[in-house]
């Protein structure tokens, strides 16, 4: 058997891991300097609120509705109010937890994060920031996963077994020499953090034997930083709103550094609006997906209608890689059999779920019409907010662990922040 053969077992094993927090070292190194301020040259104007489209015409003439609330984000502060450089690290400063280390390095990255995104920089948003950086990493830039190197070993095991690999060769191919002059099998058996992870997994695409070819470029690392934020998410963000640092590497690298994770882990936390009365939801769709808390209690009120249990996950839509799949989730089929009730067709029923990730989805049809006839058969106003209810699997897990335990844990961090400072208005 070739090496390569062994390379691809190898690559296609590691696939399997993603990323979770424990414990490890904090990255030590000068804060940034803040874009200029609110109204100086080459400072941007604040954007726009995000304005939720009114919904679509019809022909048939639709059963009462009950109006539906505008979700919208937090009125951006003016030029004139937003604190300076000065004062937004002291008001960052008293929220963090004691004792840290680098504390002054923490408050200047968050404030930085919250000034480049015009995010009003109040008790409750800081807060938000703070406990899920608690909850994922304990204020390290790049956290150790435990047990990192025994899982990959696991895996490499499991996958050399089903592909009947001879284990001299797979300890042979190891042996070779990496571009940071150890070994692979040497920077396997130290591996402690997905930024280590990452880093090896570059390299086996452009060093080993055929390494860009089976692979495309493709790395299974898609997490990383003091906040977990998805690569992926970082991405498309830098596509869409750009990024408001010197790059010194691919958005990739950005996200496992201190700054480019709590910037873009702020983007995902905060920068959205949504339509909920208490911040626990606001942190189950940080682990579940943005509008997750909404898609699930849209869920429980077409199970209602329909009669049917489904699983509120907040995916109306099934999904391969990211893109709606062309078989139909369990959501569409309950919908489609309620047509009649809601007076709208299978097309126009398809046309607005595929909006489930946006804040339009809340003004469409479909969202009006379910709600509307689910509260006139309850007799009551159904919510529209419910926790997703999703099991959380990895490799690195080895409890039960669901969306709701981590939404509850980063709540109770809030109010636990929001105490630290007793000058600050809640």
């Amino acid at each position: 058997m070739k090496p390569a053969a062994f390379v691809l077992g190898l690559l296609v094993a590691l696939t399997l891991l993603a990323g979770c927090a424990s414990t490890g070292p904090v990255e030590s190194r000068p804060s940034p300097t803040l874009p200029p301020p609110p109204g100086q040259a080459g400072t941007p104007p604040p954007r726009p609120p995000v304005s939720v489209e009114p919904p679509r015409p019809v022909q048939v003439q639709p059963p009462p509705a009950i109006p539906v609330p505008t979700p919208s984000l937090p009125p951006r502060p003016a030029a004139s109010s937003y604190p300076d450089e000065r004062e937004g690290r002291a008001l960052v400063t008293s929220y963090l937890p004691m004792p840290l280390k680098d504390r002054d390095g923490w408050a200047a990255d968050i404030f930085a994060a919250f000034a480049a995104l015009r995010l009003p920089p109040t008790p409750d948003n800081i807060c938000a920031a703070v406990a899920v950086i608690e909850q994922e990493s304990t204020f390290q830039a790049d956290p150790e996963v435990a047990g990192l190197s025994r899982i990959v070993w696991k895996e490499i095991d499991s996958r050399r077994e089903r592909l009947h690999l001879p284990k001299l060769l797979v300890d042979a191919a190891l042996l070779k020499t990496s571009p940071d002059g150890r070994s692979y099998k040497a920077r396997i058996d130290s591996l402690r953090t997905e930024k280590q992870m990452n880093a090896l997994f570059d390299d086996m695409i452009s060093e080993l034997p055929a390494g860009k070819t089976l692979l495309g470029g493709y790395n299974p690392v898609r997490t990383g930083g003091p906040m977990q934020v998805s690569v992926a998410f970082a991405e498309e963000h830098v596509k869409e709103k750009g990024y408001p640092y010197p790059r010194h590497g691919s958005v990739r690298d950005e996200v496992f550094t201190r700054r480019g994770g709590l910037y873009f882990g702020i983007a995902i936390l905060l920068d959205y609006p949504a339509p909920y009365t208490q911040p626990l939801y606001r942190f189950a769709d940080f682990n579940a997906g943005r509008y997750s808390s909404r898609n699930a209690a849209f869920q429980d009120a077409v199970s209602k209608l329909a009669n049917r249990a489904l699983a509120l996950d907040g995916d109306l839509l099934r999904y391969t890689d990211g893109t709606p799949a062309a078989e139909p989730s369990a959501t569409l089929s309950a919908l489609q059999g309620l047509t009649g009730q809601l007076g709208l067709s299978r097309s126009e029923i398809q046309r607005d779920l595929r909006l489930e990730k946006m804040a339009r989805f809340a003004g469409t049809p479909l969202y009006a019409r379910v709600f509307a006839v689910a509260d006139a058969r309850a007799g009551t106003r159904l919510p529209r907010e419910m926790m997703p209810r999703i099991d959380l699997k990895s490799p690195k897990i080895q409890r039960k662990l669901t969306t709701a335990w981590f939404a509850d844990r980063v709540d109770a961090r809030h109010r636990t922040c929001l105490g630290r400072n007793r000058s600050a208005a809640p």
